[in-house]
């Protein structure tokens, strides 16, 4: 399958399987084009995967949404964003819903400029970016979501002692998630599922119900 192909298959399942209207699509398709036009000059993702940017990082980011309850929770945090995988998506999926709030958190000076960039250039009105790390703000949202952040332990570490109230924790993983998940888990793991990626055989999402 080559890469237009694999394009417009994923545009399909964020269509019919994900239910991302036509407008937010063409969103995201602006978001795509200004992705791939800073990643000339800085590193947003990693030049091999730009070909497959629909399926490796679109799609990818999108299937989140299945695992939100937007109609009981309102507040969303992502930890190093970097490029806006998966925060910028979920934004715009969210962006209709006046009371849904997402938070971007990335220490890149070069990052977050380009966030702030597309978040002016599409209009995401729910979106707030937090610049520096998670360390120099306020963790306080309901979902916490992370894709190449921080090794799991780490991740479980900031959920469990920096974040200020019982929320639900979303972690992208790759095909080691349950050796990663054992060896973390001391103490730690709280109520989880271990999901398929719907983009990878390789690929993992681990959902943790933290309370406190």
């Amino acid at each position: 399958m080559n890469s237009s192909e694999s394009n417009s298959k994923s545009k399909k399942v964020l269509s019919k399987v994900l239910n991302f209207s036509d407008n937010k699509i063409k969103l995201i398709e602006i978001f795509v084009k200004e992705v791939l036009n800073y990643n000339k000059k800085y590193n947003l993702i990693s030049k091999n995967s730009e070909n497959d940017i629909w399926n490796r990082h679109v799609l990818d980011s999108a299937q989140l949404v299945k695992y939100i309850d937007h109609k009981n929770f309102n507040t969303l945090s992502d930890l190093g964003t970097g490029g806006g995988f998966p925060g910028i998506i979920l934004s715009i999926f969210y962006n209709d819903i006046s009371t849904f709030h997402v938070k971007l958190y990335d220490k890149s000076k070069v990052k977050i400029k380009f966030i702030n960039h597309i978040i002016e250039k599409i209009k995401l009105r729910n979106t707030v970016v937090c610049d520096n790390d998670y360390q120099s703000h306020i963790l306080d949202t309901e979902y916490i979501v992370c894709r190449a952040f921080k090794k799991l332990p780490e991740i479980l570490r900031i959920s469990r002692e920096t974040h200020k109230k019982p929320h639900k924790l979303i972690v992208m993983l790759g095909k080691s998630a349950q050796d990663e998940i054992n060896k973390a888990s001391k103490g730690l793991i709280y109520k989880y599922k271990l999901i398929d990626s719907i983009t990878s055989n390789d690929s993992k999402i681990l959902l943790v119900d933290v309370k406190k």
